[in-house]
């Protein structure tokens, strides 16, 4: 997948998703120490830069929860490459990508939508429903928008040239 990105969309920066990063590290800790183990990973995710991440990596894998654990900070060293990206964006950007599970809830609803459908007599169908789905979908939300203009304004400054310019 990555490469086929990278080939159709050259500019493109791929960034794991922390949140899905977090909760399968989670999956090694029983549920009582969960909490606790959360905690003592945040310092890695919500550190200023790169280097202070690695640090704060380092000194979970040397803590008590990461010699308990060691396959958290294992993982969390094999998708390096891709955490790293996350690091590069001021906080209003990280606010707003360090997760993608509003695409994967937009993909799943649309997804039921078309299973309930099953067929459809055209592709213009199939088109306009989606097309209604997504204005309702995105009709629904709400609160979430106002973080949008913060990164927004971050996207024109890092990205002028293809934000500004996007038929470019």
């Amino acid at each position: 997948m990555e490469q086929v990105l990278n080939a159709v969309f050259p500019n493109t920066t791929l960034q794991t998703c922390i949140v899905h990063l977090i909760r399968n590290s989670l999956e090694y800790v029983s549920w009582k120490e969960r909490r606790a183990v959360a905690a003592v990973l945040k310092p890695v995710y919500t550190a200023p830069n790169v280097e202070a991440a690695l640090a704060e990596l380092a000194a979970f894998e040397q803590g008590e929860w990461g010699k308990r654990y060691a396959p958290i900070a294992a993982s969390w060293r094999r998708a390096w490459d891709q955490v790293i990206p996350f690091f590069m964006f001021p906080p209003a950007i990280r606010k707003i990508i360090y997760t993608t599970n509003a695409i994967e809830s937009i993909n799943a609803q649309l997804r039921k939508i078309i299973k309930t459908r099953g067929h459809f007599p055209s592709d213009e169908a199939a088109t306009k429903l989606l097309w209604l789905a997504l204005r309702n979908i995105t009709g629904k939300w709400g609160s979430s928008t106002h973080d949008w203009k913060a990164a927004m304004n971050q996207f024109a400054i890092l990205y002028e040239e293809r934000f500004t310019h996007p038929h470019h």
